[in-house]
């Protein structure tokens, strides 16, 4: 039985009084992740990443890790894929296998230690094993974006994060399609970890480039982030949170469309504005609500 959520004691203090209860926690557990593939007439198997998550869609996220680094094209390379240990207990080990003749280039994964739940890119031994090159590149302009129904996805995607309202301690990924409508939706503790949780779903059911999906996120926007999206092929990334110099940068080169600080009434559009249509929604003194350059007020942010 996979456990992703878990209750332990705690002592709750307030200024009345200290009392003994429980909380729910995010349950944070190393998932190996292990490869078997042809070299040179020979079976290799080597464990190729060892990942800080939360337990739950494990396959998936074995999937879009391959996927997002590079290591498989499409869902054909895979000949098997499954956890490794009894039905009722599947342990923390993924074990793929790829189809025969399937190329393998480990070298610019080159990880040297495990990947923690914070970090997706923990380990790479060089400055440019951090970039993936994507199959695809993104369509020119397109697909056209209503504003106003951008501003409503972060609502949409917090309100299908049943894990987060459990214990208040987890990311989440979600793919909606240009009429807001929810299509996916993983979380993890680690950033990331959604992501590929969320795109090795898309891997599995054969359904990249993911041309006409938004993609949002429920935190703050790192490059690994952007990277990820673009090697699904995904042309709007939007967030609750904020962006960093290298996302922004690597987006833009891109062609990505890249929204962040988004709220009820506004958000901020860093690259890719020409996918936007304009807001209908006005303020009060005419400015739009939609951009302004500004950074909204702070709410709280998982980070």
């Amino acid at each position: 039985m996979i456990e992703s959520v878990r209750r332990v004691e705690v002592m709750r203090a307030d200024p009345i009084a200290t009392q003994t209860t429980s909380d729910l926690l995010a349950v944070e557990e190393p998932l190996e992740i292990r490869l078997q593939y042809e070299e040179d007439g020979s079976i290799v198997r080597r464990t190729i990443a060892v990942t800080m998550r939360t337990p739950g869609a494990d396959i998936e996220l074995a999937a879009g890790f391959l996927f997002t680094e590079g290591i498989i094209r499409d869902r054909s390379q895979i000949a098997r894929i499954g956890c490794c240990g009894a039905a009722a207990r599947p342990g923390n080990r993924i074990h793929v296998e790829l189809a025969p003749r399937t190329p393998v280039n480990i070298a610019p994964l080159a990880r040297n230690s495990y990947t923690s739940s914070s970090c997706g890119v923990c380990g790479k031994t060089s400055a440019d094993a951090l970039h993936t090159a994507p199959l695809w590149s993104l369509p020119a302009a397109t697909p056209m974006v209503d504003a106003d129904i951008l501003r409503a996805l972060p609502a949409s995607l917090r309100a299908a994060q049943s894990m987060f309202d459990a214990t208040g301690g987890l990311h989440a990924s979600g793919l909606f399609d240009v009429d807001g409508r929810l299509l996916a939706v993983r979380e993890d503790v680690g950033r990331h970890n959604a992501l590929d949780k969320l795109i090795g779903g898309e891997v599995l059911a054969g359904r990249l480039p993911a041309r006409t999906r938004i993609l949002v996120v429920s935190g703050r926007v790192s490059f690994e982030l952007v990277q990820k999206a673009l090697m699904a092929g995904i042309p709007v990334l939007a967030a609750i949170g904020a962006p960093s110099s290298l996302a922004v940068e690597t987006a833009r080169q891109a062609g990505m469309t890249l929204v962040g600080f988004i709220r009820h009434d506004r958000l901020n559009i860093y690259c890719g504005a020409e996918r936007l249509a304009p807001t209908k929604t006005q303020h009060s003194n005419g400015q739009r609500s939609s951009v302004d350059g500004a950074r909204p007020s702070a709410l709280p942010l998982l980070t």
